[in-house]
C-alpha cells in the first residue's frame, strides 16, 4: 500500500489493558523504567495518560500527565525506541499542551534529564524554557543525574490566576 494513503497513528486514553505494551515500551526506552505499579498508580490517580498507536505497528508511544492548580506536570512521555526520530513526539507533546489548553490552565511543567539533550532539543523547539534544576533527581549509573526543569507557557489563567 502506497505509505501516503497509511491512516495516521491514532491517540486514545491508556486503560489498563495497555500496560503490558507501555511497560514493554518502557523498559526498552529507559535505564530507569516506571513499573507496571507506577502506572496503575497515574490510572487510579485519575492523570491524563493517552497512547499512541499504529494499525499496523501497535503501540508507538504514551504519555502520563497531572493536573494541579493552574498547570499541567508532564510526568512521562515516550516514544519506542524503534520510532523515535518520526516525529511522534512531538505528536505527543502537541497533545499535552492541547489537554492543557483546554482546561485553561497557565503552564505545562516538566522534568528531563540533564544529559537529554535530544529531549531538551524538542522541548525548547516547542517553547519550553529551562526554568531550574533539580539536582540529584534521576537516577544513573552509581550516581544521581540531575533534572533541567522546564516551562511552557500556555495561555489560560486558570480560576486562581494572579493578574
Amino acid at each position: 500500500m502506497n505509505a501516503l494513503l497509511q491512516p495516521p497513528p491514532w491517540r486514545r486514553e491508556m486503560t489498563l489493558r495497555d500496560l503490558d505494551a507501555v511497560v514493554a515500551v518502557e523498559a526498552r526506552a529507559y535505564g530507569w523504567p516506571w513499573s507496571r505499579g507506577n502506572f496503575i498508580d497515574t490510572l487510579a490517580a485519575g492523570h491524563i495518560a493517552e497512547v499512541l498507536e499504529d494499525r499496523d505497528a501497535g503501540l508507538l508511544g504514551y504519555f502520563v500527565a497531572m493536573t494541579g492548580v493552574d498547570e499541567l506536570h508532564l510526568l512521562n512521555v515516550t516514544v519506542a525506541p524503534e520510532w523515535q526520530g518520526r516525529g511522534h513526539g512531538s505528536t505527543l507533546l502537541e497533545a499535552v499542551v492541547a489537554h492543557g489548553r483546554a482546561r485553561g490552565l497557565g503552564a505545562l511543567w516538566l522534568e528531563v534529564r540533564q544529559g537529554n539533550h535530544r529531549a531538551r532539543a524538542l522541548y525548547g523547539r516547542r517553547g519550553f524554557a529551562e526554568v531550574g534544576l533539580r539536582r540529584g533527581y534521576y537516577p544513573a549509573a552509581g550516581q544521581r543525574e540531575d533534572a533541567v526543569v522546564m516551562r511552557l507557557p500556555l495561555g489560560g489563567g486558570g480560576p486562581h490566576a494572579v493578574v
